[in-house]
């Protein structure tokens, strides 16, 4: 025990540090407790404690202070950027498992083969895909009835707004292969016909607007209606000369560029109604009706029923002129059909 002394003030009794030096070579430290004493100035009579801390120094030569240093707080996170983590139930680092995962895949021999054996599926399932729509859409063909200029685009409205004054109908060919129709007037083209649908479409919205009518319900149904309508005629004509069995060079995409050439004549009628009324819209409507039945004419006549079916069976021959006419009679109907709502 450390001895203890009574304090001069009588307040409480203190340890001595003589004490300790009983026990040479001990560098412990010894505390100095203070007991509570009353303060003599506070009015309340409160005890005070005071503490101090006296270091001994080393060995025999004196004392020296040496100050102890704060232990480092606890870190918040646990670093796993090392992998997995050292504690138990740890988890693993993100993306070690799934390289695992990989590396393992590319060393098993059957799971290489298995993707071999699903390139080899997929590459020949495009080539599958490519074959078929080159049957169906050649990509060669489609380039040629775009293949136009602005003098061709001209000429070729010209044309289907006022064909009676035009003499050769027969499409030109050079070496066995027709000619595009930048060079060559009379060969059907799909630019026009797509441009003139679009337009078409636009007109329609603009027409419905102006009879406040527009809504994007109707105007979608107009779009699909004529669209509708030309795909319905084409697969007739398909059907009609197959039944006639003409031999000619008329592809789907001939009779889609002859049947889309409608549209011209039904984006002048719209116009003119909209301008001059239904009175104007009338006369339109006869124009470009007539117009369109005699290039339809004159062209699949030519074109269907060209040089091949000059001397055949006369029923033959007179089934195909059928055909033609009922192609063209057809048109006025279906112009008047569509447009004939938009012009109040």
């Amino acid at each position: 025990m450390t001895p203890l002394g009574r304090d001069r003030r009588g307040g409480g009794r203190v340890a001595r540090p003589g004490g300790l030096g009983r026990y040479p070579g001990c560098g412990a430290a010894a505390l100095l407790v203070f007991a509570p004493t009353r303060r003599r100035s506070g009015p309340s009579g409160r005890a005070s404690v005071a503490a101090m801390a006296y270091h001994s120094g080393y060995g025999a030569h004196g004392s020296k202070h040496r100050a102890r240093a704060a232990p480092d707080p606890p870190p918040l996170f646990e670093d796993t950027s090392g992998g997995y983590s050292s504690q138990p139930g740890g988890y693993p680092a993100p993306g070690a498992d799934v390289a695992f995962s990989v590396n393992h895949l590319l060393g098993d021999p059957m799971a290489n083969v298995a993707m071999a054996y699903g390139s080899s599926i997929a590459s020949h399932g495009k080539d599958m895909v490519h074959k078929e729509l080159h049957r169906f859409v050649s990509v060669n063909k489609l380039k040629y009835f775009f293949a136009v200029d602005s003098a061709y685009v001209a000429k070729k409205l010209g044309l289907l707004v006022f064909p009676y004054t035009h003499q050769n109908w027969e499409v030109q060919y050079s070496r066995d292969v027709p000619l595009p129709p930048r060079q060559d007037l009379n060969a059907p083209d799909l630019y026009i016909p797509t441009m003139a649908f679009i337009t078409y479409v636009l007109l329609a919205g603009m027409a419905l607007g102006i009879q406040k009518r527009f809504s994007p319900e109707v105007l979608g149904l107009c779009a699909s209606t004529a669209l509708v309508w030309v795909v319905m005629e084409v697969l007739a004509l398909l059907l009609g000369l197959y039944l006639a069995t003409v031999r000619s060079d008329l592809s789907t995409f001939h009779l889609l560029a002859y049947s889309g050439y409608k549209y011209v004549g039904m984006i002048l009628s719209v116009l003119t109604g909209l301008l001059f009324g239904s009175d104007g819209y009338y006369v339109a409507l006869a124009w470009t009706s007539s117009a369109l039945m005699y290039f339809i004419v004159r062209s699949l006549r030519t074109a269907a029923l060209g040089p091949d079916s000059v001397g055949g069976p006369v029923p033959r021959q007179r089934l195909q002129l059928y055909l033609t006419l009922g192609a063209a009679a057809f048109q006025p109907l279906i112009i008047y059909w569509l447009t004939f709502h938009l012009v109040r």
